[in-house]
């Protein structure tokens, strides 16, 4: 359930916005009409809401942040559930898949044991509570075992592709020639000078729209697009 609130956040702060500006625009096939019209109304958008986007791309930064804080937390949440168990589990089963037969000390039987000491309380012929001591075999463990097992490189595998996201993001942000680069991977078939033309007077904000838009636009289409803006910002600048 955690997992889903940074995306129901995204869902909510996002409003269907650019799913709003590409329509029309994500078909290879669509009348010359209703092409210019879109690309019209889609380069004003961005010549009207320059440097007024930043915003917009924070709350989906902050989503990044959260899917982070969450993987994290639910590790340790895990290790507290399992007094202390679950952040070297995955890894002590590593190890011990690489022991020898006789140095072997299973770790999934030590926190999932299947067999253990039970106490029973009984009357006994007198009517007194008579206490028995027996062994009891646990069967759900053994599935208990696998699935930590699996939760353990699972949460491990999030937590370092999102760290890796959080770094990347952080570059983004800070660095312009960054988003000058992965500006001109999305859209190759541009002029580089109107990319970079475009790079330049864009805030984080204003790239990240537009990186969004080359995503879920056709990339003809998006060619079109960048060109014109970049003269519409190109004459704006000039007037």
């Amino acid at each position: 359930m955690l997992f889903y609130v940074p995306r129901y956040l995204w869902k909510t702060w996002e409003g269907g916005r650019i799913k709003m500006l590409v329509t029309d625009l994500n078909y290879p096939i669509v009348s010359e009409d209703c092409k210019a019209d879109r690309k019209r109304l889609l380069v004003d958008y961005f010549t009207t809401n320059l440097h007024m986007q930043n915003f917009y791309a924070f709350r989906f930064f902050i989503c990044e942040v959260l899917n982070f804080i969450n993987v994290v937390g639910q590790i340790f949440f895990m290790d507290y559930f399992l007094d202390g168990e679950f952040s070297t589990y995955g890894s002590e089963v590593l190890k011990f898949t690489e022991m020898e037969p006789e140095e072997r000390e299973d770790p999934m039987a030590r926190v999932f044991p299947k067999v253990t000491k039970c106490t029973f309380h009984k009357y006994g012929p007198s009517g007194s509570v008579q206490k028995f001591d027996g062994l009891c075999v646990l069967p759900l463990n053994i599935v208990n075992e696998k699935i930590y097992v699996f939760l353990w490189f699972w949460f491990i595998f999030l937590s370092v592709l999102s760290g890796i996201s959080l770094i990347y993001r952080c570059c983004v942000i800070v660095g312009p020639k960054m988003r000058l680069y992965l500006l001109r991977a999305k859209c190759r078939i541009a002029s580089s000078d109107q990319v970079e033309t475009i790079a330049n007077k864009c805030e984080v904000g204003d790239w990240f729209v537009l990186y969004q838009l080359g995503k879920n636009i056709d990339p003809l289409i998006f060619k079109e697009v960048m060109s014109d803006l970049a003269k519409k910002l190109e004459g704006k600048e000039t007037v």
